[in-house]
């Protein structure tokens, strides 16, 4: 992974969620934010997808560790970190069968935490590069004309309509392209597909996200909205945002 590692922390003793977060970024890894409760992390993630996401089990609230780390799993296929502390053998159980790629008990040691995002974060990239082995060591070349993009489907190249483009987001060494009826993965990051688009339609307004800039329906402080899709704003690209949106 070239840029830093997005971890999200979710745990409801704030001091620990601190402390966690500290040892991280002296780490090198970027955190993304610290919530004390699955309803709210479910909402953060929705905005701002981590790589990996560290979870208490008892947590309080609707939604346990366990329950929240399912519905993350299943939404984002994003891995999790369980925290735990005096855990009965049913919780333990419950949380096994969710296939955290760790434990670490509190109150926690600097080295095992350490070593177990250094592990989470080795089965990540061996996943990605036998993912890429699988879909094919050549990425699949890809045609960007003036209104459309040619994507492999299978073993053919299928047009997607500019105008049809949602939103693309980054997921990793792929991009995903949106649009209103179907999604579609693309071989190639986004840095590459964001100098390949027309400027006049398209601008990356965050790290992972590209926006067609005629289907945006809100814009608030922190996100965009697209087709009922929140779209993260990185801040130093809000007032380029705006200024683009009255030129259109």
């Amino acid at each position: 992974m070239k840029d830093p590692v997005k971890i999200f922390i979710v745990e409801d003793e704030m001091i620990i969620g601190a402390n966690i977060s500290l040892q991280l970024s002296n780490l090198g890894y970027e955190v993304t934010g610290i919530v004390p409760r699955g309803e709210e992390a479910l909402i953060h993630i929705q905005q701002n997808i981590p790589d990996i996401v560290i979870l208490d089990i008892q947590l309080k609230g609707k939604l346990d560790g366990v329950e929240t780390a399912k519905i993350i799993q299943k939404k984002y296929g994003v891995p999790v970190i369980y925290l735990t502390a005096n855990v009965d053998q049913t919780n333990f159980d419950r949380a096994k069968e969710t296939n955290p790629y760790a434990f670490i008990s509190k109150p926690f040691k600097k080295l095992d935490l350490q070593r177990a995002v250094a592990l989470a974060v080795g089965r990540i990239q061996l996943k990605n590069n036998n993912s890429q082995l699988k879909n094919n060591t050549k990425p699949t070349p890809t045609f960007v004309l003036e209104d459309s993009i040619f994507v492999k489907h299978h073993e053919k190249m299928v047009k997607i309509l500019i105008n049809d483009i949602l939103y693309i987001e980054a997921e990793r060494n792929y991009c995903r392209i949106i649009t209103k009826d179907k999604e579609s993965l693309l071989v190639m990051t986004l840095k590459d597909i964001d100098q390949k688009l027309p400027k006049i339609h398209f601008l990356r307004i965050h790290r992972s996200f590209i926006v067609n800039l005629s289907k945006i329906e809100e814009v608030a402080n922190t996100h965009v909205v697209i087709s009922r899709k929140a779209v993260p704003i990185s801040k130093s690209l809000r007032n380029e945002l705006l200024n683009r949106l009255q030129t259109i």
